[in-house]
């Protein structure tokens, strides 16, 4: 076979386990996913409904343009329907953009440890990638402004930052921007930005009008709870619509998940309910790493990084053998840390009481 080199030097993304699997391997009644940053609360009741109501044939195509949702995104983000492209989440969003603006002949700027698939797509289309190291959590933007050159053709932001939950202040983005080369697109991945309180958390849907070489993404899989239907969305200039929706593939937003994420974006009463739950789940984690001493980022996310400074296989093992399902942080540039998903009150409260079984033996192990 004549293989792309590109593919054989790459390994598949690995999803958390699945629920099944970790009831099957460990023989374990109830298993908590707090892995994969999906919400805790599922969806709004009224997609439920619809969705059980839905009786129309699936053997018919999905609208390709999405109008409906179109319509509604456009509403709610207050930009042109033009200015908007939808994909199968934001990772089929996070492909179009490489597949369009990367080859051989370029360069891609992103920060390390950020979310993989920049880097993936980079390397399938051949691109060289330049990643720029986290200071304390967050984007080195004075790093990533100075690895642009002339063959720059994509700089990704990931905002609040997957793995770390840190995000950057709209003082700090502007500045940025105002500095990167018209010709360059910046890539504004705001997937948790629904779970963002920061007073100084930017409003980037309107920032499309000054900042002509940005797209926004956003996704209904988080806040939304609607990760299985796989709808996500970009806000850009419509010239820069224009020229990537040729690499879309037709027909990739589903019907179900076209229909369930405008019914979704109908009730934000239900994302202002997350939001807030969301952040009385982190202030358990941060009184309990305050309590045992352990280092973390303040998270702008649905999720924590909490350092354990040991191998962080041996506290994400412990916690699966006891119906847990976390993120080993060895995967994700973080050796020694844990990514947990913030759950219900019960679900944070009950597995806090199992991470500190797990201290205290690790403890008494070292007496």
């Amino acid at each position: 076979m004549k293989w792309n080199k590109a593919v054989l030097s790459l390994t598949p993304y690995q999803p958390g386990k699945s629920i099944e699997a970790v009831k099957r391997q460990y023989g374990l009644e109830k298993i908590t996913k707090l892995a994969s940053n999906e919400n805790p609360f599922g969806c709004s009741a009224e997609v439920k409904k619809a969705i059980a109501a839905y009786a129309d044939s699936f053997a018919i195509y999905p609208d390709g343009y999405a109008t409906l949702l179109r319509e509604a995104v456009a509403e709610h983000v207050g930009v042109n329907e033009k200015q908007l492209i939808f994909g199968n989440g934001s990772d089929e969003n996070i492909q179009i953009i490489s597949r369009s603006l990367l080859d051989s002949s370029k360069n891609t700027v992103m920060a390390t440890p950020s979310f993989s698939q920049y880097r993936h797509n980079a390397i399938l289309e051949g691109a060289e990638v330049r990643e720029i190291p986290l200071i304390d959590g967050a984007h080195n933007l004075e790093g990533m402004l100075a690895a642009i050159d002339e063959n720059t053709a994509v700089v990704w932001v990931c905002t609040p930052n997957n793995p770390t939950g840190v995000y950057i202040d709209e003082a700090s983005l502007r500045q940025f921007l105002n500095q990167v080369p018209e010709d360059v697109l910046v890539v504004l991945d705001e997937a948790y930005s629904e779970y963002a309180v920061a007073e100084d958390y930017p409003k980037t849907e309107k920032w499309i009008e000054t900042y002509k070489n940005i797209i926004v993404l956003r996704t209904f899989s988080k806040a939304y709870g609607l990760a299985s239907l796989r709808i996500g969305y970009g806000i850009a200039d419509e010239d820069i619509i224009q020229k990537l929706d040729p690499a879309r593939e037709p027909f990739n937003a589903n019907t179900m998940g076209q229909m369930a994420a405008k019914i979704a974006l109908q009730d934000q009463v239900f994302i202002e309910r997350c939001r807030y739950e969301n952040r009385q789940g982190l202030e358990q984690y941060y009184t309990f790493c305050q309590e045992e001493n352990l280092s973390y980022y303040p998270s702008q996310a649905n999720f924590i990084l909490i350092d354990f400074k040991i191998d962080s296989d041996e506290i994400f093992q412990y916690l699966l053998e006891n119906g847990y399902i976390t993120r080993s942080g060895k995967g994700l540039g973080f050796p020694t840390s844990l990514r947990i998903t913030v759950g219900s009150k019960e679900q944070n409260s009950e597995i806090i009481a199992v991470i500190k079984e797990f201290l205290t033996l690790q403890k008494s192990l070292t007496k």
